[in-house]
């Protein structure tokens, strides 16, 4: 996991390499579109700040109504960029992991944002070289600056990397569930980290990884990573700063991992609620 020191357009971020063993899991094929997340994200159900419903009655609704779903947004969040078959955006990362429960209570199996490390792996899909087609063509594989026309682009429309995945480069950047570092964690015995997590203790920063349509292609590479930050809600007109959405972040999204072994109770709500009481 990391880039090698000799990798062009390499930053110090992206290291020290290290050797990283991470548990089976599925991870959806592109990132989550407006169709999937409309559904979570609009209702007509009247909701507090933090997205509590103000009628909730445990006796009479159910698990999935009682899930944190965002308040309605003062403006349209894709910006005019589309909608049907695009990547959703703008959503915080909280937002996202809320989604995540949302829809594991809708379909009774265990969803969540991927780790870092889980991400990196999934985008490499056993290669070593900068991106996952090796000396390809970018404009074959990802969406960025130069082709992007200023805006995100339909899912699944470039080619896959090796294990089918879509949009890993490029098209919007995705939200993991770790907290951002400007070096990462290794052992001091130089041995194999197993499914490592970088559990946030503050809200900011936390690590987006594929860049975006916003980007370079450097950004695009296969190590790459940024550290999300409170200006990404600038435009935001509430106070205090909405919990679900960064009206400055239209290049940011999401996609969902599956692990195979369900975790405990507990490992499913530090997943789902990794933003509680943090500042």
């Amino acid at each position: 996991m990391g880039s090698p020191e000799d990798e062009p357009e390499r930053l110090e971020d992206e290291g020290p390499r290290r050797k990283v063993k991470v548990s089976p899991f599925w991870m959806g094929k592109h990132e989550v579109t407006w169709d999937e997340y409309e559904p979570f994200m609009m209702t007509e159900v009247r909701r507090e700040k933090h997205g509590g419903w103000t009628d909730f009655d445990p006796a009479t609704h159910d698990a999935v109504d009682g899930v944190s779903q965002p308040t309605p947004p003062y403006t349209e969040m894709s910006f005019g960029m589309g909608q049907s078959g695009y990547p959703a955006v703008c959503m915080t990362q909280h937002a996202a992991n809320k989604y995540c429960q949302w829809l594991s209570a809708q379909t009774g199996h265990f969803y969540r944002l991927p780790t870092e490390a889980e991400w990196e792996y999934a985008c490499r899909a056993g290669t070593t070289s900068a991106y996952s087609f090796g000396e390809g063509d970018l404009d074959e594989h990802g969406w960025y600056y130069d082709n992007s026309n200023d805006k995100y682009q339909k899912v699944g429309t470039k080619k896959p990397n090796p294990w089918g995945l879509h949009d890993m480069h490029g098209n919007v950047s995705e939200w993991t569930t770790d907290a951002y570092g400007e070096a990462y964690p290794v052992p001091e015995d130089g041995g194999v980290l197993i499914n490592p997590w970088t559990v946030p203790e503050r809200l900011y920063p936390r690590v987006v990884r594929g860049g975006s349509w916003f980007d370079d292609p450097d950004r695009l590479r296969s190590a790459a990573r940024l550290g999300s930050s409170e200006d990404w809600k600038q435009q935001d007109p509430q106070l205090p700063k909405s919990l679900w959405y960064h009206t400055d972040a239209s290049w940011v999204g999401f996609r969902v991992v599956r692990p195979v072994e369900i975790p405990t109770l507990e490992e499913m709500d530090a997943h789902w609620n990794s933003a509680r009481g943090k500042r």
